[in-house]
């Protein structure tokens, strides 16, 4: 069932000790996600395996983007690196003030 969300479920770790073998049943069957708490603060989260790789593939997609715009950054930098910071100065200046006219009017 594609579009079923798990129950999201959160269990203190002395209860979820030893049920851990159900606990992983269920989320293994895409019933449940289920945080355990420890001294009242959530420290785990038990989720299925195809979540986990959806979480990690979002997370190095947005590495991936992240890094791709750390280069344009570089590359946007160092083609401004022969003008002098007075002009930049100038010209960030109008830029910014030219944006806050446009988003007045």
């Amino acid at each position: 069932m594609a579009d079923h969300v798990p129950i999201e479920t959160a269990m203190k770790l002395t209860d979820a000790k030893p049920q851990l073998s159900q606990v992983v049943n269920r989320v293994a069957r895409g019933e449940s996600r289920v945080v355990v708490e420890k001294s009242g603060l959530p420290v785990v989260a038990i989720i299925s395996v195809d979540e986990y790789r959806r979480f990690r593939a979002q997370e190095e997609s947005a590495e991936a983007r992240r890094a791709a715009l750390f280069e344009k950054l570089a590359r946007f930098s160092d083609a401004l690196a022969d003008i002098p910071d007075n002009e930049l100065d100038r010209t960030l200046a109008k830029a910014t003030e030219d944006r806050r006219v446009a988003g007045e009017e």
